[in-house]
């Protein structure tokens, strides 16, 4: 049979990830192996389609720094045939992303982010790549569902929910894919859960063939496949790639054999790029110039290992922003916390990567039955799974939550279990105060009857920076703040 190959390489939740790290003594992940090795694959494939999906943003100071100007300049070194964008990608702003994607020698494709006055979409939301006599529909989804940020964007829009996503993709492949189309890829950046949703309610007819996801940072060892769709994803990073080599039946216009793995890029698998190392350099010489200066040192390396538990740096960060405060409670958002550890040596760079969201502390008063209902909320089981944001909480919180049956076994602030009409004051990040209703489960409408809420510091890195400079030698632990029984 008449045959073409084709390789797509696919990346996604970058994340600020440029720089190579030692792991197990090799040279791990970086931009500039990165683009050695997408460099290698597309000297050594005749066909080779290089996809982003969404989270170039945020992680590294060279982003921080630059707001994503200097993201998008190392990303046109890497040359990638499509990107589209995720959650963090609005992180500066919609009016800023739209100068940067002027910026961007690649094509940014979204279907669904539209201008709420007249409905137009902000972006390109398909694009067709011809490749080696093969076409392949690209079409770029995001929904509400992971634009939390966008709250305060009211002329800004997107679709709500999977159905309506489906909806768009069904009108886009009705109009614009056609006999010459070879495969239909969704680009996302949904999280994989929503990806199988979407996939389950794909109508055969459009022809979708393959999402490339990405923003639950999955790790997936094979691909999966749902109502004929292939789902794949590669985690998180530039430590590694996804990479799926097809083989295409020219007479029967379809795939014929698909094989798809994840490539560890290191000093094994990957040369480095010396053009991108040499742009690296430029950018990591001018901010080490700014911000390698050491804030503080811990007692210890502490760790930070996953959002849905208590944390030794949750309690620190909780704690810290609680200290000398006007409330009583500060409901620190876990993900607000990008490493997984730090210390014990903590240098002003380190502290800004590590709490990038850089936003307004907000103050609310709140019954007891309010928080008891909050913390329900936030302990639903989508929270086991990633889909929702938890918190780590301030001393004096002590709560034990049984999964199989649901239940709050213990709800105690200071030593005391917390009663329906006792009034307490939480601390919120503006992130989690402006979309307080969807994360914490009770109208803020509600809320605001129990008093005015006000904001109560303009910075948390201000907060965070200052606590640094003034305790040494500061430590935590994981004390039974949280816990979880199954």
């Amino acid at each position: 049979m008449p045959i073409k190959k084709l390789t797509i390489l696919h990346s996604n939740d970058m994340h600020g990830d440029f720089l190579p790290k030692i792991v197990d003594g090799k040279s791990t992940g970086g931009l500039s192996r990165l683009s050695g090795y997408v460099n290698h694959v597309r000297e050594e494939q005749e066909n080779v389609i290089y996809a982003i999906a969404g989270d170039m943003f945020r992680g590294s100071i060279i982003d921080e720094d630059y707001q994503g100007l200097s993201t998008i300049d190392l990303i046109n070194q890497l040359r990638p045939d499509v990107v589209t964008i995720g959650n963090h990608e609005v992180d500066y702003g919609i009016s800023h992303l739209l100068f940067l994607e002027k910026c961007a020698q690649f094509p940014i494709i979204n279907a669904d982010l539209y201008i709420t006055l007249n409905n137009a979409r902000l972006f390109v939301p398909y694009i067709n790549l011809d490749v080696g006599g093969m076409r392949i529909l690209f079409i770029g989804i995001l929904t509400e569902e992971v634009i939390s940020s966008l709250k305060g964007e009211k002329i800004i829009g997107t679709l709500i929910d999977i159905r309506q996503a489906a909806q768009v993709i069904g009108i886009i492949c009705d109009n614009y894919r056609t006999t010459d189309t070879d495969m239909t890829v969704l680009l996302t950046h949904i999280g994989l859960d929503k990806d199988r949703e979407l996939a389950k309610i794909l109508d055969p007819d459009f022809g979708v063939d393959m999402i490339i996801g990405g923003h639950s940072h999955s790790f997936m060892e094979y691909p999966e496949v749902v109502n004929n769709v292939t789902i794949v994803q590669a985690g998180t990073g530039t430590s590694i790639i996804g990479r799926m080599d097809i083989v295409y039946d020219t007479d029967q216009h379809r795939i014929a054999m698909k094989d798809w793995k994840c490539i560890p890029i290191n000093e094994d698998t990957a040369d480095t790029d010396p053009v991108m190392s040499e742009l690296l350099d430029r950018y990591r010489q001018e901010t080490d110039r700014k911000y390698k200066r050491v804030v503080t040192r811990w007692a210890r390396r502490l760790t930070h290992p996953s959002r849905e538990q208590e944390t030794e740096m949750g309690n620190l960060y909780a704690d810290l922003m609680q200290d000398e405060s006007s409330f009583d409670i500060m409901m620190f958002g876990s993900g607000s916390i990008r490493k997984k550890e730090m210390g014990p040596v903590i240098e002003y760079q380190e502290l800004l990567e590590n709490t990038p969201f850089d936003d307004n502390v907000w103050m609310v008063e709140v019954t007891g039955k309010q928080f008891r209902q909050m913390i329900q909320h936030v302990m639903r089981d989508d929270a086991w799974i990633g889909e929702t944001e938890f918190y780590q909480f301030s001393r004096g919180v002590h709560i034990v939550y049984r999964k199989s049956t649901h239940t709050i076994e213990t709800l105690e602030f200071n030593g005391k279990e917390v009663q329906d009409e006792d009034r307490l004051r939480i601390g919120l990040q503006q992130y989690h105060y402006n979309n307080f209703d969807e994360f914490l489960g009770i109208p803020l409408a509600e809320v605001r009857k129990n008093m005015r809420p006000k904001v109560v510091a303009t910075s948390v890195n201000n907060i965070v920076e200052e606590y640094f400079m003034t305790h040494q030698r500061l430590d935590a632990r994981v004390e039974g703040r949280i816990t979880v029984l199954e």
